[in-house]
Order: structure tokens, then sequence, then C-alpha cells
């Protein structure tokens, strides 16, 4: 009898017990995502004016970890932070994670899709630079040279060059001569170089109004381009996609200003002295010498419209 009498008060407190127990949330998420969000205020001093956005946990180089962007967003304006959150919520990692096996910047070298973009220099070489730039950039103007032909010129076995658009909104003409430096790439990939050199140097004198004529007078004096293809190339379609493709790339690696380099990824901005160039240059080859291989970085594309044989240089 007593052993009944126990068995039902322990059954009567376990349905107690059941009863009282405060109902489970109904989105666990939500609650975490509520608690993340009032710690990163915390940490990065956003006001309730911010609008916060946290991204979906994606798969981290760490073990127990996903990572997140966390997004402020305040007129128009929106800044982007990455964080590596443990698997619990319980353990947040502001900063970079790296794989020893990978390049340091294997993240903006996997953005990085160089395929059919206008090149220069040797294929293969243990240095490679993506340029992102606008022709309506003074400084692209300014930089222009300096890595064109200077610094191509001071390792002529070392580098090898790709050109990005990233026509910057504002600027008049920029996307028109992105168009159009498309279509002359499409028939020879010189030509390009020739037009990309003459459009900087021009740039002064060259409106929105007045780029298409002057752009068919340049093509007229070069004998590798057929000017009533290039006519009919800037009204189509296909190389504002192309453009379009390279600004897409551009805005993945979060490009904020042109000029923008990515020497082997590596991510410098704006002009920068040849001299400084040249040290971040020697670098990558000294370490890709030490490596014992070439550094990989980017995919190229060879077959390349009017371009010379990958056993140099391409000229000038």
């Amino acid at each position: 009898m007593l052993k009944r009498l126990v068995a039902g008060v322990a059954l009567a407190m376990a349905m107690m017990a059941q009863v009282a127990a405060p109902p489970a949330p109904a989105n666990p998420d939500a609650r975490d995502t509520a608690a993340l969000e009032t710690y990163f205020r915390h940490l990065l001093m956003w006001p309730a004016g911010v609008e916060v956005t946290i991204g979906k946990p994606t798969a981290a180089p760490l073990a127990g970890f996903n990572r997140i962007i966390v997004r402020g967003t305040l007129g128009g304006k929106t800044q982007e932070e990455a964080f590596y959150v443990s698997s619990d919520n319980q353990t947040v990692i502001r900063g970079d994670v790296f794989d020893v096996k990978k390049s340091p910047f294997q993240t903006e070298i996997d953005f990085l899709k160089t395929d059919n973009q206008p090149f220069l220099g040797m294929p293969g070489a243990p240095v490679t630079i993506v340029e992102f730039a606008d022709f309506q950039c003074p400084y692209c103007k300014q930089e222009a040279g300096v890595v064109r032909t200077k610094l191509m010129e001071a390792f002529p076995n070392d580098l090898q060059l790709f050109f990005m658009d990233y026509p910057i909104e504002g600027h008049p003409f920029a996307r028109g001569a992105a168009i159009l430096g498309r279509c002359i790439f499409s028939q020879n990939s010189l030509s390009f170089w020739a037009y990309h050199d003459w459009i900087f140097e021009h740039q002064a004198e060259i409106t929105a109004a007045n780029l298409r004529d002057k752009a068919m007078a340049f093509a007229g004096g070069d004998k590798n381009l057929d000017v009533a293809k290039l006519t009919s190339c800037a009204v189509a379609q296909g190389p504002r996609d192309e453009v379009d493709r390279s600004m897409a790339i551009g805005d993945a690696l979060k490009i904020g200003a042109t000029p923008t380099f990515f020497i082997n990824g590596r991510r410098l901005v704006g002009t920068i002295a040849l001299e400084d160039l040249k040290m971040v240059v020697e670098h990558e080859i000294a370490y890709a010498k030490a490596q014992k291989k070439a550094t990989d970085c980017c995919s190229v594309q060879l077959a390349l419209p009017g371009m010379a044989p990958a056993t140099g240089p391409v000229p000038k």
C-alpha cells in the first residue's frame, strides 16, 4: 500500500511538473537572432535607427563555427562585418580565419573570374594583377601608365595583368567607354590595350555626347579593327552583359573605389607609387619561389582574340 502511495505521489508530481513547465519558444532561431542582434549593436555601436540584418550561417574553416555577415543600413549607406559564431551561439569571433594550405587571400581569389578579360603579360606568371578601373576616373588615368607600362616592363617574365570594367555611377561616359572597349577587345586583344591607352590620354576631351564619334575615329586608324563591326557591336546586348558581369564580380568583392588592384589576391586601392607596387610584386615572386611553384591565382583564358602565342610576353 505504501509503495502504491509513493508511486502515485511521484506520478502526480511529474504530471504537475510537465504542466508547470514554460512552453518552448515557437522559433528558437528568432530568439537567438534577437540576442545576437543586441550583442552586435552594442559591439558596433549601432543605434536603434540602424537596420540590422544577420545573414544565414555559412560553412567556416573552423570546426564548430559558422560564418555570418552582419549588415547595418542607415540612410542608404551600408556597412558589413563578418563574424564566426559557434553552433550554440555562445561564442563569437571577430576577424579572419586562415587555412595555411591556401592563400591568405583565397576568398578574394575565388571571386576573381578573369576568363575572357583583357590580358597582358606572361601566361602562368607567378604574379597576377587584376585591375578594376573606370575609363573616366582620373585616378585610373594616373595609375594606368604606372601599371600598364612601367610595372609590366620592370617584370616582363613575372607578371600577368587582367583588366576588369567597373564604371562608376555618376561618370557620364564611363559605361559607354567600357562597352566600346569590350567591342574592340572582341576583335583584337592588342587593339584593346591601344584603346585603353588612347582613352586615358584623351580623357579630358571626351564626353558622353562625343564618345562614339571619337572612338570610331580611333578605330579607323587601327588596321586590326573593322569599324562597321564596331558600330554594330556598340548597340548590341552582348558587350553590355560582359560589362555587367565584370561589375558583378566587383560588387561581390565590395569594390568601393577605382582603381582597385588585386595582386595575387591582395587588395590595393587608389593610386600607388611604382616603388611600392614593385615591393609587393617582389614579395609575391619571392614567396612563390619559396613555395617552389607559381601562385595559383585566378583563372586564365588563353584563347583570346589577337593574343600572341604563350611563348613570351604579349607585346605592347
